[in-house]
Formats: structure tokens, sequence, C-alpha cells
């Protein structure tokens, strides 16, 4: 019986009581409760990497915004439908600040988080055109993404973009698109999990495809400008963030104050559509939404249906936070830098002991260190290497929930590791090693 740093009795004994088929397919949350069970029933502390939560403090200037904003009595007061004019008008600043992109202040929505605002577009896209009733999904991707379509009963295709880098992009995208049944395709940039950044030639094919086909792209931003390989912290100054908008109006942006903006409890996030796609007509919409223009129906149908707006507070919080980002006294990237710092420790502590990247390049330059990263041992299978982890006192999640094709492959979220955690996860991967 080989020696493990967590008693191998007790794990067995958990997993046993998880009640849990498959530990590489379980959720995040799932993981998360039996990380959670194994911790309380041995007192022993593991290396987290399961959760992708922020790990550093709230954004000051955002606190105290919210403060004043509650001590002014806003917490007894509705806010507008369509967001508070203050913020919608710094996110407009924001992006032509950060991303060079003109956008109206109307077409910038809060939402309670970009969580929901991922299911307000996808409830409301699903209704555009009968002829259309189909998401595609370029993954890997968020999981959570693809239980809000099974919650609505909405239908989506999927890809592992592994294979199909650079121009390869192009004709996987017609093989889908072609067949005139999509109506939308999302993917975040940078992306959750794989923390691969989609080229400028690879957001051009996008933008080509979605003109040439007329769909509509969701660009999911949760980790605004942390691709850390290029400083975007100067406002109105190249270079700007990376994004499919600069090569098609069919846009919508999905932008959240959590990670970039450490600002995850209140939830909000901010929907940025085109002026296009947000003053467009679709006769299909009609019948569910009384109106046939998109923006009028996602504001007015979806998001009122879902939470009639979001928390009045906070929107003064997320204002004030881009009001000084925008006038260049708050450096918001500076602030998450720490996340790429301990990556880059933590990868090497990895590759030191005999694991290998997964998704390790966007076409041929190296990946930049950040939130996340993805690893693989030899001879294991992903669903294989969680469960050992178990025993070693490192959590992580299977690729396999995210839609990736590359099933010897976990995901590793840096932020909740505390550098103090470092010679602990050391031993627990030479440990590792010495047992494999």
């Amino acid at each position: 019986m080989k020696v493990t740093p967590i008693n191998s009795e007790i794990v067995s004994q958990k997993i046993k009581e998880s009640g849990l088929k498959s530990i590489g397919k379980a959720s995040i949350r799932e993981i998360k409760r039996l990380i959670s069970e194994i911790e309380k029933a041995t007192g022993e502390k593991f290396v987290r990497m399961e959760m992708g939560i922020p790990g550093l403090p709230a954004a000051r200037i955002g606190v105290e915004a919210q403060i004043q904003a509650l001590q002014n009595g806003v917490a007894a007061i509705y806010p507008d439908i369509e967001g508070i004019p203050e913020l919608k008008t710094e996110m407009a600043r924001f992006c032509k600040n950060f991303i060079d992109i003109e956008v109206s202040a109307q077409c910038c929505i809060p939402t309670v988080g970009s969580m929901q605002g991922g299911m307000s577009v996808f409830l409301t896209l699903q209704r555009l055109n009968k002829q259309k009733d189909t998401t595609l999904f370029i993954d890997p991707g968020f999981p959570v993404q693809k239980q809000q379509h099974r919650i609505l009963g909405a239908k989506y295709e999927t890809f592992d973009v592994y294979n199909f880098r650079g121009e390869k992009l192009r004709e996987k995208l017609e093989s889908y698109l072609s067949k005139g049944n999509i109506h939308s395709l999302i993917y975040s940039n940078p992306n959750n999990p794989s923390w691969i950044c989609f080229t400028e030639k690879e957001l051009q094919i996008i933008g080509e495809m979605a003109n040439k086909y007329d769909v509509i792209v969701i660009e999911d931003l949760a980790y605004f400008g942390m691709d850390f390989r290029k400083n975007i912290s100067a406002p109105a100054q190249p270079p700007y963030q990376a994004t499919v908008a600069k090569y098609t109006d069919n846009f919508i942006l999905l932008i959240s104050s959590s990670k970039a903006f450490s600002y995850a409890g209140e939830r909000l996030g901010v929907m940025v559509f085109s002026d296009k796609v947000f003053h467009r007509n679709y006769s299909d919409l009609e019948p569910y939404f009384g109106t046939a223009n998109l923006g009028r129906a996602i504001v007015y149908g979806t998001v009122y249906a879902l939470s009639s707006g979001t928390s009045h507070s906070a929107q003064y919080a997320m204002a004030a936070i881009l009001k000084a980002v925008n006038e260049g006294t708050y450096n918001f990237i500076e602030e998450v830098k720490d996340y790429a710092e301990k990556a880059a420790v933590m990868k090497k502590l990895f590759l030191d002991n005999g694991f290998q990247l997964v998704y390790d390049k966007d076409e041929d330059q190296p990946l930049s260190d950040g939130f996340y990263f993805t690893i693989a041992y030899p001879n294991l299978s992903g669903e294989e290497l969680l469960e050992e982890f178990l025993y070693y006192g490192i959590s992580a999640i299977s690729l396999a929930i995210t839609g990736s094709e590359r099933l010897e492959g976990l995901r590793a979220c840096v932020s909740l590791v505390n550098r103090n955690q470092f010679p602990d996860l050391e031993y627990r991967l030479k440990k590792f090693k010495e047992n494999h």
C-alpha cells in the first residue's frame, strides 16, 4: 500500500459516500463538496484548484462608491431595468478606451453577473428565427453555459478547437454554419478552462463567418485583459483587448466585474451589444416578447422576467471602478497580475514532477500565465488523475465536463491557492511522482 499525504481510507470512504458515479464527470460544485468533506474528516487542507473563484480583495473604489450609494438610499429604490446612466456611460467609454470599439451607452445592459447575461442571451436568441434553433460552442468552455441550454431545452452543437487553430478554424466553422441552423456561436477569450486566446487571424475568421452566415457572436470576456503577454492597462492606447468586434457588427460581449475588477460578490456583469444587433428587428420574436426589436426583447422581456434588473448599489460600485479605469487613475491589470505570478510558479512545480501541459500554445506562441492552466500525467486519464489527486490533497476539475476532447486533462485554477501552500504543493507532487 503506497503511503499518500492524505489518509487513503478516509478518502476512499468519502468518495463512496459521495454517491458520485464518476469523479471525472462530477460538476465543479460536486467536487467542491467532496473536497470539503475530506478536509473536514482528515483535518488536512487541500491545495484547492477546482473553483474559478476570485482570490483578491474587492476594488476599494467600488466598495466606497457602493457604501455611499447605500447611504444615499438606493437600497429602497428599484433600479432602472436598463441600468443606471453612470454605469452605461462608463461601460461605453471603457469599450472605446480598452477594446477600441464604438458602442452606445444605450446598448450596455447590466445583469446579475455574466451568468445571467448569458442566460438572457441564450433564452432570447433561440426565439430569433424559426429556421435557426441551435447555438454553436467553440470549446472547451464554461460548463454552466451548456447547463443553461439544457435547462432551457435549447439546442447546441460543439467542437474542441484544439486541432483547429489558425486557418483550420475557417473550414471547421463552415462545416457547422453552412447547415443553416445556427443562430449564434459562443466562446470565451481568454478561455475558461484552457487559457488559450484567439489570435487576430482567428478572430477575423470568426467575424467573417458570422457576417457570411448572419449569426451572432457571443464573446465571453470574463477574464478581460488577463492575457498578460500584452499590457492593455492604459486607456485609449494600444494594445487593446482582442475581440471579434473588430471584424463584425454581429456581436454581444459579456463583461464581468468578478475577475478583472475583483468585484465578484455583488454579482454584476454587463451585456454589451453592437448598435446593429441591439436595434435589429426579428419578426419571430414578437409572439414571445410583444416586440420584434431584439434589444427591447432582451431588456423588457427576458431581463425583466428573470430579475427585473440588478443590484442598484452594485451598479454604482462598477460605475466608479470603470470611471477610475477610464481616467487612468486605477490600473486594473496591475491589480490582477498576482494570478499570473502564481501560475508561473505552480506550472513549474507540475512540470518539474512529470506533468505535461495540455493546452500550451496559441498557434505558435506559448500561452500566458494566468487564472487557469491545464495539466495531464502520462498513462492516466483525466478521470483517473482527478481521483488520484484526492489522496494527495490536490483538487481540480476534469476537462471532460468542459467540452474538451482532451480526456487526459484537468483544469487547475490558481486563484484560491495561497503562496504559503507552495511548499505543500511541491511535497505532494513529489510524492505523487514517487508513487507513479
